[in-house]
């Protein structure tokens, strides 16, 4: 009788054990990228130099490879809202961490403690591109601490984000709390905090392939000064599908809170073409005004292609600024074709 009792014990447990795994569930992918990169420009010597560091033409090696694990794991609640969590990985750095509660009809709430954007964020580049951004690889003196292309809308890299659909509308709010660096749980900021980022956007899908969006809001300080300040970010673009074409047409302005420092106006537009459900290639163009050298435009242009074969895509691109950070004196150009691998 004793030894039933105790079969039957066992039984249970094993059985909660196994719906308790039945309610959740985690996921690990990854990708593995290789590629042959080439920059010229601001890095180059004035006077075409061949030898030395800053020669005309050496930009050091130029294969390069990195890969990335993404974790991923979710569960279902009593009232049927979903917890799920994310973390990735790229070359043994963390680069995405990330909770995101989704509560069904009242929307999604998701904290990024990482990399991300918030708000406004979520719609700061809405161009159509067949491989990298307009600005991947650009910078403003040759090195990769030189800065690159102006003008771009942020809300902050970390912390709340809400969105909700409603029929043809997108609504989405962040929040970045001020902090001096990112914190573990249990952690909080130390001196030097920079002001709270708050932003929200709006998207509307007015027709069948159509989608318009707006988006404002108030992001830390860019300048070293009063840590206190917010300058004034807002965009709005525009795009259309039809077919295979992809058209797209977007402004954005950047107000900071004193003269001193340069307020931005950027215009960009960019059309992809699908050529069949593997290939597409696509082309883009920026132009920002700054309010400081508002007699020197950046100007960026570039094209982009990329095409899938099962887990395996093949990509290339190439982007070429001029007075970048609106100073005549800093041109960049960058070439990049690699394959990626999913898995």
């Amino acid at each position: 009788m004793k030894t039933w009792k105790k079969a039957g014990l066992t039984a249970l447990a094993g059985s909660l054990v196994a719906t308790s795994a039945f309610a959740g569930a985690m996921t690990v992918s990854g990708t593995a990228n290789i590629t042959y990169t080439g920059n010229t420009g601001a890095q180059d010597t004035a006077n075409g130099s061949s030898t030395g560091t800053n020669a005309q033409g050496v930009d050091g090696a130029r294969w390069g490879v990195n890969k990335t694990i993404s974790f991923s794991g979710s569960g279902e609640m009593e009232n049927g809202w979903t917890v799920s969590v994310s973390q990735s990985l790229t070359d043994g750095s963390s680069t995405g961490l990330g909770m995101t509660l989704d509560m069904g009809d009242a929307g999604s709430l998701n904290y990024e403690g990482d990399t991300g954007q918030r708000g406004i964020g979520k719609i700061r580049d809405m161009m159509p591109s067949a491989d990298e951004g307009f600005d991947n690889g650009l910078d403003a003196n040759g090195t990769v601490a030189g800065g690159g292309v102006s003008g771009r809308v942020s809300g902050g890299a970390s912390g709340f984000h809400y969105t909700k659909a409603m029929d043809m509308i997108e609504i989405g709010v962040g929040y970045e709390p001020k902090s001096a660096s990112n914190n573990g749980s249990g952690g909080t900021g130390g001196a030097g905090a920079k002001a709270s980022s708050v932003s929200a956007y709006v998207k509307i899908d007015p027709m069948d392939g159509l989608e318009i969006g707006f988006g404002t809001g108030e992001t830390q300080a860019a300048s070293s000064g009063d840590k206190s300040q917010t300058d004034d970010h807002s965009t709005a673009y525009i795009s259309y599908v039809y077919g295979p074409l992809t058209v797209a047409y977007q402004v954005s302005e950047i107000d900071t809170y004193t003269a001193a420092q340069s307020d931005d106006e950027s215009t960009r537009w960019a059309v992809l073409y699908a050529v069949n459900d593997e290939m597409s290639i696509s082309y883009h163009d920026h132009v920002n005004e700054d309010s400081v050298n508002n007699t020197t435009d950046e100007e960026v242009t570039g094209w982009s292609a990329s095409y899938t074969v099962g887990s395996m895509t093949f990509k290339a691109h190439r982007n070429h600024g001029d007075n970048l950070g609106n100073a005549a004196s800093k041109e960049s150009e960058h070439t990049e074709v690699g394959v990626t691998f999913a898995f």
